[in-house]
């Protein structure tokens, strides 16, 4: 149900692009990677509608194709959505630890929309399902489905599930993903290929390596890991988005460019990546699909396909 304190007035003024929502309810620090500049509930039950700016020059994300956004400035407005909704509207604890366990886009290239002089408005149609809650009452997941638009055409989809673990429930989970492994080594020095062959603006956006024991292998090594996108706010493990990108980036690298935007894609984490040892990305084209793994020390940590029709 929804649960807007501020009700039908709410509900009835039409969406803003004047301002960002609290960079605290998308868990960034940075306001200039805040996207959604509006979410209100919409008429109908669990369902919201929201607006998003997207700026036409990413510092991470170029460009492709006929001026058009990097499919994964939407993946970041679904992440957005998928933490400012709970939080907002069904009472997530701010506390609590927030885990994406997968998500899902597509988009439809004929109805996109080009990259605007400013930026682009987005306008969001969010639909909450899956609700799950504590025999407490406390929210513990839930699961979104989103539709974009631009200029009254819907461009693209996508959605996933959450859950929300608290402080301590969080704790004992980390634990026992460590439990028994042996202390990281130290990563070995990391040679990153080109912004070319990676499709990225510039050489902090490389997220994956050459293996230097594999010549042939990709290692999931950031160059930059202070980066003001990829690591806005401290962590613990390897974000859900640099994995997908660093899927992204080694389908590129594999497929020398001919493979660099994809039009969909999903993502499924079984267990959480940490930060070392390295983990390593793999990927294997079906035609003009390419299904990934991440595996870390032997163990598959999250998979998912790239399409790119």
């Amino acid at each position: 149900m929804n649960t807007s304190p501020s009700g039908p007035t709410e509900k009835s003024r039409p969406l803003s692009w004047s301002r960002t929502v609290e960079r605290e309810l998308v868990h960034r620090t940075s306001v200039a990677e805040v996207l959604l500049t509006d979410v209100r509930p919409a008429p109908v039950t669990d369902t919201f509608d929201a607006a998003a700016c997207w700026p036409r020059a990413h510092t991470t994300f170029p460009r492709t194709g006929p001026q058009r956004h990097s499919p994964l400035v939407l993946v970041e407005t679904l992440r957005q959505l998928g933490l400012y909704v709970p939080l907002r509207f069904y009472g997530a604890p701010a506390a609590c630890h927030a885990i994406i366990t997968d998500l899902h886009f597509r988009l439809t290239p004929e109805a996109e929309p080009k990259a605007a002089p400013g930026a682009t408005e987005i306008t969001c149609r969010a639909r909450v399902s899956g609700v799950r809650r504590a025999p407490d009452g406390t929210l513990t997941g839930l699961r979104l489905d989103v539709d974009f638009a631009a200029g009254g055409a819907v461009f693209g989809r996508g959605g996933g599930g959450v859950r929300f673990v608290p402080g301590a429930g969080y704790a004992a989970l980390r634990a026992r993903s460590a439990d028994g492994a042996p202390p990281p080594a130290p990563p070995p020095p990391a040679h990153h290929p080109g912004v070319a062959a990676l499709a990225v603006n510039h050489p902090q956006d490389a997220v994956v390596a050459l293996d230097g024991l594999d010549g042939d292998g990709l290692l999931v090594a950031p160059a930059d890991p202070l980066h003001p996108f990829l690591f806005d706010h401290p962590t613990d493990h390897v974000p859900g988005m640099v994995l997908l990108e660093a899927a992204r980036q080694a389908v590129a690298y594999r497929t020398q460019g001919a493979l660099a935007r994809p039009r969909g894609g999903r993502l499924r984490a079984v267990r959480f990546t940490e930060l070392a040892p390295l983990a390593r990305v793999l990927c294997t084209r079906h035609h003009s699909t390419c299904v990934f793994r991440i595996v870390q020390g032997g163990t598959p940590t999250a998979y998912g396909t790239l399409s790119y029709t």
